[in-house]
């Protein structure tokens, strides 16, 4: 019987400036260093409930109150999911190593979910499976979103680039992306809340707008199938988002500006921010780009950067 395990759930960017909800990337330090949550659970005395313990880098942001964590949260729904299939729930204790910060536009409570949601599961011979897995995690994100979106727990936990689908019963896709693509992925320290930078957007879009965004997004769909790059790259821009959230990130259209110079890609927010991501082929120009951000846009000691690639492993659990 399995007794204690170690769950490890990657960092993602969503959105890609082109897929405003649909598109999300798992991201890897090429230093390898990791980049996400981790989550230990292990068998607790009989009576014990859950009992929860947070550490790492990031634990000072998270509520004080053991019952307000996601990871928590995430306890008692996988119970109840249990329960209604007649099956037990161990006590146990829970241990959450944040590696990531809130409201940070890097999928921080998405990394929490699946990195729980896997460790719960595996604790318990895989009870739920994947579908019952995944389906858990859209719920509990969505408690903290306000409604279900996939486009970081779906890369976060299946890893690779993911193209949400939402129809037929699947949730996503996984577009094969471009290996020679380095990411670099910043963020500045500061928070973005996801209310905040969905609350900026218009009620309503120009025609002519959502036709460039289906266009666009179309597009790069077509070019990651048939191994067009530079198509690829072409299609990463935003008329969804990126108007108007720019404005909550000090320093952004700065950080594209020097970007582009230095031959990126693209320039983008990752999710709704305060994160930004910059795609670049060269590890010399992504070096030079990652080196700028950390002298001029980083604010703060919360605040790193990392030179990534996509993380195609998703989320990973060890038995400890």
């Amino acid at each position: 019987m399995v007794t204690k395990v170690r769950a490890y759930a990657p960092a993602s960017a969503a959105n890609l400036s082109v897929g405003f909800d649909l598109l999300g990337a798992a991201l890897r330090p090429v230093s390898g260093q990791s980049l996400g949550d981790f989550v230990t659970a292990e068998l607790a005395p009989k009576g014990a409930g859950c009992v929860m313990v947070t550490q790492g880098r990031y634990a000072k942001k998270l509520p004080s109150e053991p019952q307000k964590n996601i990871v928590y949260t995430a306890y008692v729904h996988y119970k109840k999911k249990l329960e209604a299939l007649g099956l037990e729930c161990h006590d146990l204790k829970l241990t959450l190593d944040k590696g990531l910060p809130v409201c940070s536009g890097l999928g921080s409570s998405a990394s929490s979910v699946v990195a729980a949601v896997v460790a719960l599961d595996a604790l318990h011979e895989n009870a739920l499976g994947e579908e019952g897995r995944v389906a858990l995690m859209g719920e509990l994100e969505g408690l903290i979103s306000g409604s279900i979106h996939y486009d970081n727990v779906a890369p976060c936990y299946f890893g690779g680039l993911q193209l949400i689908i939402g129809e037929e019963g699947m949730i996503s896709e996984t577009l094969e992306g471009f290996d020679n693509w380095l990411w670099v992925s910043c963020f500045p320290g500061i928070k973005v809340s996801t209310a905040a930078a969905r609350s900026i957007l218009p009620a309503q879009y120009r025609r002519q707008d959502v036709i460039t965004y289906g266009r666009r997004l179309a597009a790069f769909v077509h070019a990651c199938h048939t191994r067009n790059e530079r198509l690829a790259a072409s299609c990463l821009k935003d008329v969804i988002a990126e108007p108007y959230r720019a404005q909550l990130i000090p320093g952004f259209e700065l950080a594209r500006t020097f970007g582009a110079a230095q031959g990126a890609l693209a320039t983008g927010i990752s999710g709704s921010g305060s994160s930004i991501f910059s795609v670049f082929t060269s590890m010399d120009a992504a070096q030079e780009m990652k080196e700028w951000l950390e002298r001029n846009f980083i604010a703060n000691e919360d605040g790193f950067c990392h030179i990534c690639r996509i993380d195609t492993d998703g989320a990973t659990v060890t038995e400890l």
